[in-house]
């Protein structure tokens, strides 16, 4: 009984420790052994995995994807989306403001409808403009950097902030290009923070 435990336990401790004798089994070794070369090459079907099938894609829609995902059709939807909100603002910011359509040199005089309106539309209008601006600086500059860097992270927002805010600032001169620079960036980096 003791010869045979002796020996069970030298059996152990060869099986644990492997050595020259006694190689590793690997689990590519146990595939080639029980399969072999004929191992069938499955294609990722969405079908067969739980999705919908999709038929292949034309060289149209090829093209029509390439053509959304490039940087001047990026800038293009940023520029449009820009100029609607902001002229959506500048109407908001002007109905809310106590002092549109009024004329200083007689503020006593009640404005007319049309004044309020035409002031409404200037300043919509001034607003939306801004803001396409600001939309298709930071969305080209961000699409530009993405494709240099060759990621898709929150550093490419924070650095075309920083190119945007000190593009804008530096017509006020150099520490409005460093402050408008530091802000956009930060403005951007919690934009990404809070939307990843």
């Amino acid at each position: 009984m003791a010869a045979s435990t002796g020996t069970a336990s030298a059996a152990t401790s060869d099986s644990q420790a492997p050595g020259m004798d006694n190689p590793t089994i690997q689990y590519s070794m146990i595939m080639d052994h029980l399969i072999g070369d004929k191992r069938p090459v499955k294609d990722l079907n969405p079908a067969v995995m739980g999705g919908l099938p999709m038929p292949p894609k034309s060289d149209e829609q090829k093209m029509i994807e390439r053509g959304m995902e490039s940087c001047a059709f990026k800038s293009l939807l940023a520029c449009v989306g820009g100029f609607v909100l902001g002229g959506a603002f500048g109407v908001f910011t002007a109905g809310i403001d106590t002092n549109v359509g009024f004329d200083p040199k007689d503020p006593l005089r009640t404005p007319t409808a049309r004044e309020v309106l035409k002031d409404m539309g200037q300043r919509g209008m001034s607003y939306a403009k801004n803001f396409a601006i600001v939309g298709a600086m930071f969305s080209c500059t961000e699409c530009i950097i993405e494709s240099h860097r060759g990621k898709s992270d929150w550093k490419n927002a924070v650095y075309s902030g920083c190119v945007t805010g000190g593009a804008i600032g530096f017509r006020a001169g150099l520490k409005a290009g460093v402050l408008g620079c530091g802000g956009f960036a930060a403005f951007s980096a919690a934009i990404e923070y809070y939307l990843r």
